[in-house]
């Protein structure tokens, strides 16, 4: 070829190649193929945020940008302004409890003003909306309460707003993430029992009843997480800071913070005495007593295990008739405690 020729699939003046021509029917049906292309990206949405659930929380939502799942409670927060967002679970008939019973007044009384109060639309179900201000920490805070009715429970999500995290979050903002609250039906028993600093590795056959993130756990014969049924066996798990240094005290101190479910009476401790747990000194009390309602009679263990600059509180309670099962269940679930 010539140096003035052009080679085959170029255009005139160019030496960019182009494609042979195509016949008219291939033509319409690439046509056909970029429109439907075009169309399918128009359709395709922007990748969506994902719900985010606490770590062993039936409860979850989409948080307000910038805030992180939080160490210390369930719920998001955003250390550099203070602001948080807390979530926590009720039984289902406390929303019309909460409806019924929360008015200005009574908000006022917890140190809220009270600014607005609407039926907020929500895909899960009923829901009320409270919005307003409060003094905390000498400071004013934005205060957001919204309780939602899902079929089988009370979500409760609270947003605290400093003033200086006001800016970052706009009504709208938090408005979003309140409609994104969702409910899932089953979470992992080793997700639930995450947010404890102890691990529980023998349930004996209980349900979580409810768990308090780094402090406590309600395991119960009765519903899963609703601990209401007093009467239905069930020990709790708590620990906190603290507890005597010398073996001498510990009898004093165990009877101190003996507390048997409030709606008991007669309450008659029948024994009090140390005993190791583990590796650990401890000390156990044996009471009775009667449930308010009903009459019924039930057994109590208390068991402290001390150590570390710590203390461990166990409580298991069940009906007399209940208790020579109950017992050695209590006890496998106190000796199957460890530190994380």
């Amino acid at each position: 070829m010539n140096g003035g020729a052009r080679s085959f699939g170029s255009r005139p003046g160019s030496d960019a190649p182009v494609s042979p021509e195509l016949p008219p029917m291939l033509q319409n049906v690439m046509n056909c193929v970029r429109w439907l292309i075009v169309v399918a990206l128009l359709c395709v949405p922007a990748q969506a945020a994902e719900v985010i659930y606490p770590a062993g929380s039936h409860v979850g939502l989409i948080p307000p940008p910038e805030m992180i799942p939080s160490r210390n409670f369930a719920g998001f927060e955003n250390r550099d302004n203070g602001a948080a967002l807390v979530i926590a679970v009720l039984p289902a008939e406390a929303f019309t409890d909460i409806a019924n019973t929360t008015t200005a007044e009574t908000l006022k009384k917890q140190g809220m003003t009270l600014e607005t109060r609407e039926d907020f639309p929500h895909p899960l179900g009923k829901a009320l909306l409270l919005i307003g201000q409060q003094q905390a920490d000498n400071q004013r805070m934005r205060k957001w309460i919204l309780v939602v009715a899902a079929s089988h429970l009370t979500a409760l999500v609270t947003v605290q707003l400093p003033e200086a995290a006001q800016a970052t979050y706009p009504d709208a903002a938090i408005r979003s993430a309140l409609t994104s609250v969702a409910v899932r039906a089953t979470v992992p028993v080793e997700e639930q029992l995450s947010p404890l600093p102890f691990q529980v590795s023998e349930l004996a056959g209980f349900k979580i009843g409810g768990i308090i993130p780094g402090r406590a756990v309600m395991l119960t014969d009765g519903a899963a997480n609703q601990p209401g049924a007093t009467l239905d066996a069930h020990i709790l798990i708590a620990i906190a800071p603290g507890g005597p240094a010398q073996s001498a005290d510990r009898s004093r101190f165990a009877h101190e913070v003996f507390a048997p479910a409030p709606n008991l009476k007669d309450v008659r401790i029948e024994t009090s005495e140390s005993l190791r747990i583990g590796r650990q000194q401890g000390h156990q009390i044996m009471a009775r007593g009667r449930d308010e309602t009903t009459g019924a009679e039930v057994t109590i263990v208390q068991w402290l295990r001390f150590g570390g600059g710590v203390y461990m509180q166990m409580i298991g309670m069940a009906r007399n008739e209940d208790w020579k099962q109950a017992y050695p269940r209590f006890r496998q679930v106190r000796d199957g405690i460890d530190a994380r």
